[in-house]
């Protein structure tokens, strides 16, 4: 790691960067204050692009345990070098909804243990792994080219299971996945709608939002004329 991007020196920039006005508005779309500093994901990327890759530094940022550290953290490790023990402790230091998605959609969905740990966080009882699991999803079926079918039919069954959670950042996150899915090709559309009326008849108030919001982009004409 350079001396020009050392965490402190990084750090010294978030600082210097910080906006209380924006705080206020971020905590009123649900995200966490603490340890905030105001600072917007462009101006965070900027700097990401400045530093590099770099494993240790995103170590660094992330023990900071300033929000934008941990995002811009999230933006310069290295997939390639992420290891279950780390995706373990950072995903049970979420406290955010957008760290948590910021760190799924730039981070954990490019390492090989993202399948195995979308699936196993999904089951977990805290609410930000809890979503931390379905935003995985999520982000794969976003990015991943190479993912089969198959391996998005077993989320279903995931999504399935965890449509009843009436949380509010759990089930958004859920509904997410589940509309990520649908949008992938036409098969998968079929199968996500199919899960989404299964999801439907389920007597629970989450579950009813969950498949009306998915049901209506999945069969709107929009995502039909793409995929068909």
């Amino acid at each position: 790691m350079s001396l020009k991007t050392s965490a402190d020196q990084i750090i010294q920039k978030l600082k210097s960067l910080a906006n209380p006005k924006n705080v206020e508005g971020m905590a009123r779309f649900g995200i966490c204050p603490n340890n905030t500093l105001g600072i917007s994901v462009p101006v965070l990327r900027d700097i990401a692009r400045e530093a590099g890759k770099d494993h240790q530094l995103a170590q660094e940022l992330w023990a900071s345990g300033i929000h934008e550290a941990r995002i811009l953290a999230c933006f310069v490790d290295k997939p390639e070098l992420v290891t279950e023990s780390q995706m373990d402790s950072w995903v049970k230091d979420f406290d955010s909804w957008d760290v948590c998605d910021q760190c799924c959609a730039n981070l954990f969905d490019r390492t090989k243990l993202a399948f195995e740990k979308a699936a196993e966080w999904s089951g977990w009882e805290e609410e930000f792994v809890k979503r931390a699991g379905f935003s995985l999803m999520a982000a794969i079926a976003w990015h991943d080219k190479k993912a089969t079918d198959a391996d998005f039919q077993k989320f279903l069954l995931l999504i399935k299971r965890g449509a009843t959670d009436e949380r509010n950042f759990v089930k958004k996150s859920v509904n997410w996945a589940l509309r990520q899915i649908g949008k992938r090709n036409a098969n998968l559309n079929k199968m996500a709608i199919k899960t989404a009326e299964e999801i439907q008849k389920i007597d629970s108030k989450s579950a009813r939002w969950i498949a009306a919001d998915a049901l209506r982009e999945l069969t709107g004409e929009a995502i039909q004329k793409r995929l068909y």
